[in-house]
């Protein structure tokens, strides 16, 4: 069925390229449409909760949106319309755990991307093409459409240098190929948009932008679907209390400290009155419940695998306390990490090692154990399972701080003024950062210029 579905599209691909090109010659005098192509390749859409919130509040506002995806987590359909949004979505080879993967799965997403994008630029049309990394490989199809007067903006998710730094534990020639790539996706971008303050900060410095270029718009919860439910038992499986987790199951997520915590609690403490759960599928899936099966922690560690937003949010809104294991790294101490926002949004008290973002995020609704630290990350729950009144207090002021600044519905705004600049033409190229190559830095002091986020109204964290 793959097979017919490349050939069907392959034996079009040159008709289409000529279409493609003539339409986007004429379509230079005439008024934008204002249509939005939205490229990922980490996730899936709706999935990839930030995309799919993205997409949806550019059609609300009367943009045409279409997306390109990958299939997966139960989202496998080839082409779906939902909310009026177009997806796309192809196949994936690998989900990579080490280099030779990587360069098996980039080049194929990367066809996959190119082919689909001259699909939708034939049967919808697009102006602008938001490239969400990872991978930084985005903006070659931006160049190409570039050729047909479109533009390219930068939606930074991770910073790819440091997640290599981290799960690799070296700076070579694949490290340096990383910061060659970051550094040209910010060059052929008319615009960014940071997730937090520290990726605006790369974006001047290392990507070498305008600071009146760089939007920040945070992945806020979507309040509407993140909503508390009544607990249910049934995730604790007989026992007292439960404690969840949601995530991709990553080296560099640290599922294996949290199990190490979990052995902590159950073998040493003796504490057999709570239970985990831990929701999310990942490269390291295998890996680490084979590590819970040894550890002898199967009795109290269930692993869910991905699950719907019904059944998931009953389990975090049953559990006592919700953790983010994240290990202390280079990236992840500049992420700003969606798991954390959820869990203030259901009025979750959290445990979490203590990384920048993560503390930007949560302040007083969450515990900060020791670096990458698995007894005192143990000790930290144990803390809060054993202190209701503490949890209550911890979980309200999260509530409170997503209601009040954090949600989706203040970062919409942000979104939209950013998009509404870019096809007003109201970003000149002033306050232009001082050149500086992919591997070049520059003072903290020297990265003020004017932020074009003023205008759109920014919270303050």
């Amino acid at each position: 069925m793959e097979a017919a579905y490349v050939n069907a599209d392959v034996s079009r691909i040159v008709m289409l390229l000529g279409q493609w090109y003539r339409s986007s010659q004429m379509s230079r005098a005439e008024p934008s449409p204002r249509r939005i192509l939205i490229i990922v390749e980490n996730l899936p859409v709706p999935f990839d909760r930030r995309v799919s919130c993205e997409a949806t509040s550019l059609r609300k506002a009367g943009y045409k949106v279409s997306v390109i995806c990958p299939k997966g987590r139960g989202h496998d359909e080839a082409y779906e319309c939902l909310e009026g949004i177009h997806i796309y979505r192809h196949p994936m080879p690998v989900e990579a755990r080490g280099i030779a993967a990587y360069l098996i799965e980039y080049p194929v997403a990367l066809f996959w991307e190119t082919l689909l994008a001259i699909k939708v630029a034939w049967k919808h049309g697009f102006d602008v093409i938001q490239g969400c990394n990872p991978p930084d490989l985005i903006f070659l199809i931006g160049l190409l459409f570039k050729l047909g007067g479109k533009r390219f903006v930068f939606d930074h998710h991770d910073v790819n240098p440091e997640l290599y730094e981290a799960k690799f534990g070296r700076r070579d020639f694949f490290w340096h190929l990383l910061r060659l790539v970051e550094y040209l996706t910010f060059k052929t971008a008319s615009i960014s948009i940071a997730t937090n303050e520290s990726y605006r900060e790369i974006a001047i410095t290392r990507g070498g932008m305008p600071a009146n270029r760089v939007f920040v718009v945070r992945s806020g919860p979507n309040l509407d679907r993140v909503r508390s439910r009544p607990a249910d038992p049934v995730w604790r499986r007989g026992r007292r209390y439960s404690v969840g987790y949601v995530g991709v199951i990553g080296q560099s997520e640290g599922i294996d400290l949290l199990l190490q915590s979990i052995g902590h609690i159950v073998h040493d403490l003796g504490r057999t009155d709570i239970q985990f759960n831990i929701a999310g599928t990942g490269p390291e899936w295998n890996a680490v419940v084979k590590l819970c099966e040894e550890m002898r922690l199967s009795d109290y560690v269930n692993f869910t695998g991905a699950i719907a937003d019904d059944a998931l949010f009953t389990m975090l809104s049953t559990a006592d306390v919700c953790v983010n294991p994240d290990r202390v790294t280079p990236m992840n101490d500049i992420s700003t990490m969606n798991k954390i926002m959820e869990y203030m949004a259901l009025g979750r008290p959290i445990v979490q090692f203590d990384v920048r973002e993560g503390r930007r995020s949560a302040l007083d609704a969450s515990l900060y154990a020791a670096k990458n630290d698995p007894q005192d990350f143990a000790s930290k729950i144990i803390t809060l399972i054993d202190d209701p009144s503490l949890r209550q207090s911890m979980g309200s002021f999260g509530r409170s701080r997503v209601e009040r600044a954090l949600s989706w519905t203040h970062e919409e705004p942000k979104l939209l003024a950013a998009y509404e600049a870019l096809f007003a033409g109201k970003i000149p190229w002033q306050s232009r950062a001082p050149r500086t190559g992919p591997a070049g830095e520059r003072p903290a002091s020297q990265a003020s210029g004017v932020n074009a986020n003023a205008a759109a109204g920014r919270a303050s964290r």
